[in-house]
């Protein structure tokens, strides 16, 4: 690899770009596909989500903490990423292959399954990759425009996968959409790796213990509120990849070839906003920017909840756009910040254990999602594609706007009792790897 390349923000940004495109196929029909396609009820499929959520936040923690352990002549994330590949690449195909004739409890099982093994997979590679940001890329500065990088390309694999998954669906199917998506996948994650040279000081230091290696984290008040805060935000990207299908079907009133232009609305948009927000943080600092970023995400679901066909469904998409724009580029920036805190302190680099446990806090909040999505079903009588009940568009308005705002809010209201950490800190701290 040129060296000119080497852990360039850019390269680095091409893991997002792999891991996005099937990530969101995945998280925006994958209930879709179980409920409204194959039938499965939306009460087993609430019981299967459960099950996945718990099992996403439990396994996180010991992830960070094995690849924190991790000593080879490649790096400690690079031989986790890389073993991954491959058996991401079969959970993914197996999640939307299901065989022919299964039904009931026995397509409940299939389902189960087949996404606790993604979800497992999937955690080791969104553990050691989301751990290389802060180590490869210090100060709040450069660790913006890693983020604003990597969240361009995320919304660009975003936008691949919302345009190409069903038209790839209506030609070839849900399981051959699948394999196409899982081998773009492989190739662009093995480039991202292929560029990567990891922190060799960071492999001299003392392989640390395990009751050590979280005592800090969880006494770090800090880390805490700022978790949970984006922990229901984090929950409401989720929520709203996973609803608009159903509400573009049930409350717009679109087909299902058009649902690809609410999705654009959304992502295409961010592409452009990713950048206005670094402008931000270059303005505002990290602190200040990462809690105006959560009030404009609030604000911008808003116009959901009035949509009532395609053209103002993808207006209210673009206002979308800017508040997820926000949220995805100001939480990595304080991440790092409280890393490097915590390595002053300490005098290690855990960033393994800090991601893995704030991934555990965000996916923990997950359970609310699924609860929400179960709770208002059961409201107004939604059961599966079906049986959608006498009120689908109450159903599905609700979870697109009016549960995402109260999660917003309640973020809001977590956020106001964290104070101002990186007040006196660098926003240039130096950074011996390259950002290109």
């Amino acid at each position: 690899m040129n060296k000119r390349f080497q852990n360039s923000t850019v390269m680095y940004a091409l893991g997002m770009l792999a891991m996005m495109i099937p990530s969101q196929a995945f998280s925006t029909f994958y209930v879709y596909y179980y409920t409204d396609v194959l039938g499965l009820s939306l009460g087993l499929a609430t019981i299967a989500r459960l099950v996945y959520t718990i099992w996403d936040a439990v396994n996180q923690p010991m992830a960070g903490y094995y690849s924190d352990r991790t000593r080879s002549k490649y790096g400690r994330r690079k031989p986790w990423l890389v073993s991954a590949v491959p058996l991401f690449m079969l959970a993914f195909i197996m999640v939307f292959s299901v065989p022919n004739g299964i039904e009931g409890t026995g397509l409940f099982i299939w389902f189960l399954v087949a996404i606790v093994l993604f979800e497992a997979i999937a955690t080791i590679i969104w553990v050691n990759y989301g751990a290389l940001l802060p180590e490869l890329y210090r100060g709040d500065r450069v660790r913006a425009k890693a983020s604003a990088v990597q969240n361009g390309f995320q919304i660009v694999a975003i936008l691949v996968a919302s345009v190409l998954t069903l038209p790839l669906v209506n030609s070839i199917g849900y399981s051959y959409m699948s394999v196409v998506f899982a081998v773009i996948f492989a190739i662009f994650m093995l480039w991202c790796v292929s560029a990567i040279k990891e922190d060799p000081e960071a492999m001299k230091e003392p392989k640390i213990k395990l009751v050590e290696g979280f005592r800090e984290t969880l006494k770090n008040k800090e880390f805490w509120i700022f978790n949970i805060s984006n922990s229901f935000a984090q929950t409401v990207n989720g929520l709203l990849a996973a609803t608009i299908p159903f509400w573009g079907k049930y409350v717009l009133g679109i087909s299902e070839g058009e649902i690809t232009y609410l999705l654009a609305s959304v992502f295409v948009s961010v592409i452009p906003f990713v950048f206005v927000w670094y402008w931000i943080i270059q303005k505002l600092g990290g602190y200040r920017s990462w809690r105006l970023a959560i009030i404009v995400y609030a604000i911008s679901v808003i116009p959901l909840w009035f949509s009532s066909d395609l053209l103002t469904g993808v207006l209210a998409g673009v206002c979308v756009g800017f508040g997820l724009a926000g949220f995805l580029v100001t939480p990595p920036v304080l991440t790092g910040t409280i890393i490097d805190r915590d390595t002053e302190k300490t005098g290690k680099r855990r960033e393994g254990i800090y991601v893995a446990v704030g991934g555990f806090i965000t996916r923990s909040s997950g359970l609310i999602s699924v609860v929400a999505f179960w709770i208002v079903g059961m409201i107004f009588g939604y059961v599966s594609g079906d049986d959608p009940g006498p009120n689908p568009e109450a159903t599905f308005r609700y979870l697109i706007s009016a549960v995402p705002f109260i999660l917003l809010v309640v973020a809001i209201i977590i956020s106001l009792f964290l104070k101002d950490f990186t007040k006196g800190r660098s926003v240039d701290a130096s950074n011996d790897t390259g950002d290109t």
